[in-house]
């Protein structure tokens, strides 16, 4: 069980500014971004309240959080 904080600020912070002005200019990066920060909410959320969830939908919330964190990454570069 992890509580880390994954937010794009906490993760990428030498990006702070980037991921501010990507957000405002970029539909899709802004897009993916909020669906990032919804995941990351949810599954924190299961890990910190213990909320009964099978093993396969949290590993799945849990890839698409990083299959996210990817694309938004490269988009960041």
């Amino acid at each position: 069980m992890s509580e880390l904080n994954h937010s794009l600020y906490h993760d990428f912070p030498e990006y702070r500014e980037r991921i501010h002005q990507l957000k405002l200019s970029d539909e899709n990066f802004a897009r993916m971004a909020t669906e990032y920060h919804q995941l990351d909410h949810s599954i924190r959320g299961l890990e910190t309240r213990g909320v009964p969830t099978t093993n396969e939908t949290f590993d799945q919330l849990k890839l698409r959080r990083l299959q996210l964190k990817d694309r938004l990454f490269e988009m960041l570069q």
